[in-house]
């Protein structure tokens, strides 16, 4: 499988098993989006706590330039590190919630 390939299943075997978590309250799921041809990878929780919609973007990664981008990530440990611990480099993960400047000192990707 080429590197590509292996981003592209790493990202959405990690979405997945956070799409399997259930919620202790309201009537929440959650929903994966996986768009191959641009490299799109997103989790949404979706449904109504009380009088309340929700709708909520819990992760969202792209793919660019060779990289994945975590454009937002709002899960407890992180997804930048459970892509780590599957085996990513560091230098292939940008931070992207994160200002320029403060990229540089994450540990990961800066671009």
């Amino acid at each position: 499988m080429d590197t590509l390939e292996a981003y592209r299943q790493t990202i959405q075997n990690i979405l997945t098993q956070h799409a399997n978590i259930p919620y202790a309250y309201g009537e929440i799921y959650n929903q994966t989006i996986f768009h191959h041809q641009q490299d799109n990878y997103i989790l949404l929780a979706i449904g109504w706590h009380q009088q309340k919609r929700i709708y909520h973007s819990i992760v969202h990664t792209d793919i660019i330039n060779g990289k994945i981008w975590i454009q937002i990530d709002e899960t407890e440990q992180g997804i930048a590190n459970e892509l780590v611990k599957a085996g990513i480099p560091k230098n292939k993960i940008v931070l992207g919630f994160h200002p320029l400047k403060i990229r540089q000192h994450t540990g990961f990707a800066v671009e």
